[in-house]
């Protein structure tokens, strides 16, 4: 069987680590693409330079006696582009889209997805967290994510840790303890 290349979520590298997003024309949009075709909508906004972001987790699994751990959305249908008029004129035409949200908060979601990416770039086992419930919010204050803001929902065996893309009412989760989170005033 051949071996892949490594395909790019995140085009440019440096898109969620920029001090300020705001450049001239361009803003952010949400993706809702069809069933499984958020990989191939990446892989056509890189062909276009349209700069994107496509947050995924490794989900292991077994599949024929064997443990294969593929790079799946953590959002499901979902991608994000910061884009002027031509990348969304170009997310338009792939004919994989159902529809091309307009983000009112640009701020907001540029907030949210750069402490997505933060905690994505931690190394810590990332899990989704659907349709998310009120919780306390704090802050992390040690640790590899010191400084992230998000919502601590609490289970009889464990505390996780939430960052909240609120535009999409979906978030990812860590696990943490008690010791290194603060509520947040």
């Amino acid at each position: 069987m051949p071996i892949l290349s490594e395909e790019t979520f995140l085009y440019p590298n440096d898109l969620l680590t920029e001090p300020d997003h705001v450049e001239a024309g361009r803003r952010w949009y949400v993706l809702h693409t069809r069933p499984r075709q958020e990989k191939s909508v990446a892989r056509e906004m890189l062909s276009e330079a349209a700069p994107f972001y496509l947050p995924v987790i490794q989900h292991r699994r077994r599949a024929k006696g064997r443990v294969v751990a593929p790079l799946i959305p953590l959002f499901t249908s979902y991608l994000f582009l910061h884009g002027n008029r031509e990348h969304r004129l170009s997310a338009l035409k792939t004919n994989r889209l159902v529809k091309l949200l307009e983000v009112e908060d640009q701020d907001e979601l540029w907030r949210d997805l750069r402490q997505l990416h933060h905690l994505m770039a931690s190394g810590l086992p990332v899990t989704k967290v659907d349709r998310l419930e009120p919780g306390d919010r704090v802050e992390i204050c040690s640790g590899p994510l010191a400084g992230l803001h998000g919502v601590v929902l609490r289970s009889a065996t464990r505390r996780r840790f939430v960052i909240e893309v609120n535009f999409l009412q979906r978030g990812a989760a860590v696990e943490v303890d008690d010791y290194a989170i603060a509520p947040v005033e």
